[in-house]
C-alpha cells in the first residue's frame, strides 16, 4: 500500500551546501533577507525564528496596546488571535466567504461601519490555501476606515494578485512562513516584509531584545557595550535555518508550478465525483493546500483514506469553537454560521511537489472508491 503524506519538503544538495556555509560563519540571515526582498519585490524583509514570531513582532512594531482591537477571520490558525491576546488586546472574529474560505469582506466592512471605538487598530488578513482575498476591495476598506493591514501569508509565499506578489502590494506589513505545514518541520523560519522604513527599524530593533550595540573599531570603540531602549523580543532566525530556507526559497516557484499541475489533474479527474465539492479558483491560486468538501460524514471519509495510506488535514477548526476563545468571549457555536458549515465538510488532501503522477493517480483512485461507497 502506498503512503502519501499531506506534505513533504524537497531537500537536496543545495540545502546541505547552504547549511555548511552557515556553519562556517556566513551571515545567512542577512543573505536570506536580501534574497527574499528581491523575490517578493519589497523594500524591507526581516527574518524571524518562525511565522508566529513574525506576527507577534508585527503587533509589537505597530505598538499594539491593552484594550486595542484587531479584526481577523474566524477561519485561521490559532497563532493569529494568540499574538493579539499576548498584548491583552481583543481579536474581532469575522465570518468567511464560502467560495474561497477567506474573510467575508462584506461582514468586515459592516463591523467597521458600526464601530465607534478608537481602539480598533487594524486587521490580520489571511489567504487560505494560497488563494488571495479580494485585495483591491480590502485595501479600499482599510483606507476608508483608516486601519492597518497585516497580511498573514503563511500559505501564500509566491502567490500573486493581479500579477504582483503578495507582500509587494499595499499591506502595512506581511508575515510569511517557511514551514506552513507545522507538523512536518525540517527547519523553522518566518519573514516579515514592509515598505515602511519606521516599521522596519522598529521590527529589527525589537527582534534583538531592543538592544543597541556599538562595533569595535580602531578608534577604541568597545564592541561589548550595549544598551536596551525598549521591551524587546528574541526572534532572530538561526544561520542554519536561514541557510536551509535560502535553498527552499530558490525552489519556491518550481514547487508552485508543480502544485498547480497537480491541482489541474485533481480538478479534471475528481469533477462530478459524488459527495465531493472541489475548491473554487477565483483568483491566482498557488494551492499550498487543496481543500475539498465532503457532503456527509467527513470524519469517516478521512479515516478511510488514512487506512489506505493517504494523509489528510483540516484547515481550519473555526477559532470560536476553540475552548479558550469560546469561554473568554462567550461565543456560541452558531455565531459564525458560514465558517461552521465549512468546517463540517472541509478536508485537505495531499498536494506537494514530491508527488509523482502515480501518487496523484492513487489519491484520485482512492477518493473515488471511498466516495462511491457512500450512501
Amino acid at each position: 500500500m502506498k503512503h502519501i503524506p499531506l506534505f513533504s519538503a524537497q531537500i537536496g544538495e543545495e540545502e546541505q551546501k547552504q547549511i555548511d556555509e552557515a556553519i562556517q560563519g556566513a551571515d545567512k540571515e542577512a543573505e536570506l533577507e536580501d534574497a527574499f526582498a528581491e523575490y517578493i519585490g519589497t523594500d524591507y524583509a526581516i527574518a524571524t525564528s518562525n511565522e508566529t514570531a513574525a506576527l507577534h513582532l508585527a503587533m509589537t512594531a505597530i505598538d499594539l496596546k491593552r484594550g486595542d482591537k484587531i479584526i481577523c477571520s474566524v477561519n485561521d490558525y490559532p497563532n493569529v488571535p494568540e499574538v493579539v491576546r499576548h498584548f491583552d488586546a481583543e481579536p474581532i472574529f469575522v465570518d468567511i466567504n464560502e467560495d474561497d474560505f477567506n474573510i467575508d469582506l462584506d461582514t468586515m466592512e459592516a463591523i467597521l461601519s458600526k464601530n465607534k471605538s478608537k481602539k480598533l487598530k487594524g486587521a490580520i488578513i489571511n489567504h487560505v490555501a494560497g488563494q488571495p482575498t479580494d485585495l483591491d476591495r480590502l485595501y479600499d476598506i482599510a483606507n476608508h476606515f483608516g486601519i492597518l493591514i497585516i497580511e498573514n501569508a503563511a500559505h501564500a509565499m509566491g502567490a500573486t494578485y493581479n500579477g504582483e506578489k503578495i507582500g509587494s502590494l499595499k499591506a502595512d506589513m506581511t508575515a510569511f512562513s517557511f514551514n506552513p505545514h507545522r507538523y512536518h518541520n525540517i527547519a523553522n523560519g518566518g519573514m516579515l516584509t514592509t515598505f515602511n522604513e519606521e516599521l522596519d527599524y522598529r521590527s529589527r530593533l525589537l527582534r534583538q531584545n531592543a538592544m543597541i550595540k556599538k562595533e569595535w573599531d580602531d578608534q577604541g570603540t568597545l564592541g561589548y557595550v550595549y544598551d536596551v531602549v525598549d521591551i524587546g523580543l528574541e526572534y532572530e532566525q538561526s544561520g542554519i535555518d536561514a541557510g536551509f530556507n535560502i535553498a527552499q526559497l530558490q525552489k519556491n516557484d518550481e514547487r508552485i508550478a508543480r502544485r498547480k499541475e497537480i491541482a489541474a489533474i485533481y480538478h479534471k479527474e475528481l469533477a462530478n465525483t459524488p459527495h465531493i465539492t472541489l475548491p473554487k479558483e477565483l483568483r491566482d491560486h498557488t494551492y499550498s493546500l487543496f481543500i475539498i468538501k465532503i457532503d456527509k460524514n467527513r470524519d469517516s471519509f478521512a479515516r478511510e483514506l488514512y487506512k489506505r495510506g493517504i494523509e489528510v488535514g483540516l484547515h481550519y477548526i473555526p477559532l470560536h469553537l476553540l475552548s479558550y476563545y469560546k469561554q473568554k468571549y462567550s461565543l456560541r457555536v452558531n455565531d459564525y454560521p458560514k465558517a461552521l458549515r465549512n468546517f463540517q465538510q472541509i478536508m485537505s488532501i495531499p498536494i506537494h511537489a514530491d508527488m509523482s503522477d502515480d501518487d496523484v493517480g492513487y489519491v484520485i483512485e482512492q477518493i473515488k472508491e471511498v466516495a462511491q461507497s457512500r450512501v
